[in-house]
């Protein structure tokens, strides 16, 4: 071999050491600064650069630099991903470009689940988690911005419920994608931050009695004590009572039947909807006191200019000013200036009241009354029967005989 050759020869071998002495792999090299490179080729063809501060793991971080892997366990990872065919750098695909390409795919969603999905875009494009790359979001990213959202942006459980709600299956596409190789929100929400949401409990009878009797006696709150009597007897979900026509009253067989709801959309649009629940179509039972107040507010609805028609369907019991259904909104407000009035007036304050409480009163009630639980499911249109049998309330109560019998020719009609 001639001088040249072997002088050419030493200097690869001693390019191929690091400051240490210790023998660098090929694509490996250490830079002046003493920081470390690999250099490999992608499936694209493309030429791509790792660095890292150190060679090994065992190796120490050079002081005042970011914890980071070392160079080869980054290799590794490279090296896993194209056996596996994962995308590099994760398709180059930012958080909230994974989460707008997912919900691209959502078809076909209720205007309710639409506006959740566009909260949840509004946040990562404020945040700046939603800019990071996602083959750089780990396990615990994940769980330390989660942790942010709750203790230093405030925001609720439920509300952070719905924002893992959308990341876990955005991320779990990019994992079916071949673009990460693990899903970093796979974990369970309550073991990472604390649920501080507020459990809708079912009122007792006695402030159910007070709660009516005092919008009876009210005389600006009394013309909404029939719907709100209703809402407490039936169990209905509120966009399910503002979607009630007339027709859908049977009062020859004394029931309600449900195969539709009313939703109004954030830009104001009426919408007719299926029920929540593939268990929501169902007749609901009627007492007879239940019937009076169907009556009541029948007889005193104002005839509209025009009878407004949504998807359909008209003859809307209740009207607001502009002759159009009431929806949700409406009734909660209502309910809630009636308890300020009345906790106002009161010493003895009464709890928050909403059409959701009306509608676990009434499932606790008749609980608590020993209806077979398989018949309850049917009337509160519950798709799982654990949702009816976990309503409790230290309330008990007595269904009386008629409404025994109504239930019975209800349901077998």
């Amino acid at each position: 071999m001639c001088y040249n050759c072997c002088a050419s020869l030493a200097l690869l071998e001693e390019r191929r050491r690091d400051n240490r002495n210790r023998i660098l792999r090929e694509a490996e090299y250490q830079r002046a600064d003493g920081r470390y490179r690999y250099r490999y080729i992608d499936e694209n063809a493309q030429e791509n650069n790792v660095y890292s501060w150190r060679l090994d793991k065992n190796d120490r971080m050079p002081k005042g630099k970011k914890p980071e892997l070392s160079l080869r366990e980054k290799e590794r990872q490279i090296q896993a991903d194209l056996f596996d065919h994962i995308v590099t750098k994760g398709g180059n695909y930012t958080v909230l470009e994974l989460v707008e390409k997912y919900l691209s795919v959502k078809t076909g969603v209720r205007p309710n689940t639409k506006a959740g999905y566009k909260t949840v875009t509004n946040i990562l494009k404020k945040d700046p988690f939603g800019q990071l790359r996602i083959d750089k979001v780990r396990l615990s990213d994940a769980k330390l911005w989660l942790i942010k959202l709750q203790q230093n942006d405030g925001k609720s459980y439920s509300t952070i419920h719905s924002i893992r709600g959308v990341l876990r299956p955005a991320f779990q596409l990019a994992v079916d994608d071949d673009l990460i190789q693990k899903n970093p929100f796979g974990f369970e929400l309550a073991s990472v931050i604390v649920n501080d949401s507020v459990t809708r409990e079912a009122i007792t009878r006695k402030q159910q009695r007070d709660f009516l009797n005092f919008v009876k006696e009210d005389k600006y709150y009394n013309k909404y004590y029939d719907a709100f009597y209703i809402l407490f007897h039936t169990g209905l979900r509120i966009s399910e009572f503002c979607g009630l026509t007339m027709s859908d009253i049977e009062f020859d067989q004394n029931r309600i039947h449900v195969d539709h709801q009313l939703q109004r959309t954030s830009e104001m649009k009426y919408v007719i909807q299926e029920p929540k629940t593939e268990k929501g179509v169902r007749y609901v039972p009627m007492t007879d006191e239940v019937a009076m107040c169907f009556r009541r507010i029948i007889k005193n609805r104002k005839k509209p200019r025009k009878e407004p028609m949504i998807d359909g369907h008209a003859g809307f019991p209740c009207l607001d000013k502009n002759d159009m259904p009431m929806v949700a909104l409406h009734w909660e407000k209502y309910m809630e200036h009636v308890i300020a009035k009345y906790n106002k007036t009161y010493r003895v304050q009464l709890p928050k009241i909403t059409p959701h409480v009306c509608r676990h009163t009434f499932c606790s009630n008749m609980a608590k009354s020993g209806m077979n639980p398989k018949t309850l499911q049917y009337i509160m249109g519950h798709s799982d029967i654990s949702v009816t049998v976990s309503i409790k309330n230290s309330n008990t109560n007595t269904l009386n005989r008629q409404s025994h019998l109504i239930l019975y020719h209800c349901l077998s009609a």
